[in-house]
């Protein structure tokens, strides 16, 4: 039984416990800021190039430093959000994210810009699994707990959509180092919510460096071979095979890993992070391309191509409300469906579109797989808490957010190694891979159970 000082308890003495809302509150608000980062900067991608240089490898580094970094480290950084306690984490990586911020912001060249990034994703994945531990503790019933949820992931599910929008103002009303600055108040913000959050109980959660660093090399190596191809690309695809056998020999081995093997043997569990990764590939690596296809196959600015973005966006706001509803009326299983098909569909509508389609209607056209996303992460994310006890919620937040990361970072990387030689056929093939995954993920999850949430 924990002692009385390591329970939940008010941060300051004398006042009145807050309530759940609060700690949701600031909760969301960290895991909108490090999800925004993550699709605010491809509509400045091509201004980042004009002003520091660098061609199409150089634009996918400064997205994948930051997805990569934010990816891998998690598998450590849920166990060390279990460890430190989820508040004393979340302050932590918030506090590191708004710094490193500002060094994006006041990089002088792309080398320097890629390190700030890659920093950025190490704070990021601190606050990932310390945020959705804080709403895990903070509503104990499953009813709740799984509106709670849905709403964290519907918060970050909404700032990843309007990361384009929110980037192309900035980028044109301000420069393209607006889209760091901004973190700054919106950090400051959020550190003071913490203020008046209840701090979390420490337990006790072993890291497993070993894991980790095989992990980091296996993932850093795999990227770097699709970004960079070529000789270089066959080396780094050798290495990351050596470090990923190494990194399962190591997993096996350990009494504490870094990500438990034995976790995928439950169904829910497998399916939940390949839906989750589906979703990620499909939507970051679109984003990606066709913030770069209204700029630079279209010839747009930076705002319009990131107001292109808007109809998606706002539409996801409310789908994610009903994906959460439907979840807890009805099942995860039901809205997890229902919006694989529909990303899939939208996928395959997307490959009408070349240089001379309106943009527009390819606004339009974005809205079925952005909206299909939106309905299957808020349930995915649901089944994937009750999956596991609620000891273990940090452990299994960060393995499936490392997981959705890692495929959208990879996703980023496919995605822009094909359109390098030909952007129209490029994108085709991309749609087309997407599509496919939708409907492998789609078929796993007709197998989930249906029973509601709230069922006993």
């Amino acid at each position: 039984m924990p002692t009385p000082t390591t329970q939940l308890t008010p941060r300051t003495a004398g006042l009145t416990p807050p309530s759940p809302a609060l700690t949701l509150t600031a909760a969301l608000l960290g895991f909108a800021l490090i999800t925004l980062d993550a699709s605010v900067v491809n509509v400045a991608l091509p201004s980042i190039g004009q002003a520091l240089g660098g061609g199409m490898s150089g634009l996918q580094w400064v997205v994948d430093a930051y997805t990569l970094s934010f990816a891998a480290l998690m598998l450590s950084t849920g166990a060390f959000a279990d460890r430190a306690g989820a508040s004393r984490a979340y302050a932590i990586g918030i506090a590191v994210f708004t710094a490193a911020s500002a060094a994006c912001g006041l990089a002088p060249n792309l080398p320097t810009l890629i390190a700030a990034r890659v920093l950025q994703g190490v704070a990021a994945a601190v606050v990932l699994p310390a945020s959705l531990s804080l709403v895990r503790q903070a509503y104990p019933e499953p009813a709740k707990r799984a509106r709670a949820v849905a709403t964290w992931a519907a918060g970050g599910a909404i700032a990843v959509a309007l990361g384009p929008v929110a980037g192309g103002a900035l980028t044109t009303v301000w420069d393209w180092r607006g889209i760091f600055f901004i973190n700054l108040p919106l950090g400051a913000v959020a550190l003071a919510l913490l203020v008046r959050s209840p701090r979390s109980e420490r337990r006790p959660s072993p890291l497993d460096l070993p894991g980790q660093l095989t992990a980091v090399v296996a993932l850093t190596a795999l990227t770097f071979a699709v970004i960079e191809g070529g000789t270089t690309g066959v080396v780094a695809s050798l290495v990351a095979l050596v470090a990923g056998a190494a990194f399962v020999r190591v997993e096996l081995r350990q009494a504490h890993p870094v990500v438990p093997l034995g976790l995928f043997r439950s169904r829910t569990v497998s399916v939940a992070v390949a839906a989750g990764a589906a979703c990620s590939v499909a939507f970051y690596g679109v984003v990606f391309l066709f913030s770069l296809f209204f700029q630079q196959v279209q010839g747009r600015s930076a705002l319009y191509a990131g107001l292109m973005f808007l109809p998606m966006a706002g539409l996801i706001s409310v789908t994610n409300v009903v994906s959460g509803k439907l979840a807890g009326r009805y099942g995860a299983r039901l809205p997890m469906l229902i919006g694989q098909l529909l990303a899939g569909a939208g996928a395959l509508g997307l490959l009408c579109v070349d240089e001379r389609t309106p943009p527009l209607l390819v606004a339009v056209l974005l809205v079925p797989m952005a909206l299909g996303c939106a309905l299957t992460v808020p349930p995915l994310t649901i089944v994937m808490m009750d999956a596991v006890p609620a000891e273990r919620a940090g452990l299994a937040a960060g393995v499936l957010n490392s997981a959705r990361q890692v495929a959208g970072g990879l996703g980023i990387a496919v995605f822009g190694a094909l359109v390098s030689d030909g952007f129209t056929t490029g994108l085709r093939e991309s749609l087309a891979i997407s599509a496919a995954l939708f409907a492998v993920t789609a078929s796993l999850s007709f197998r989930l159970s249906g029973r509601p949430a709230n069922s006993p």
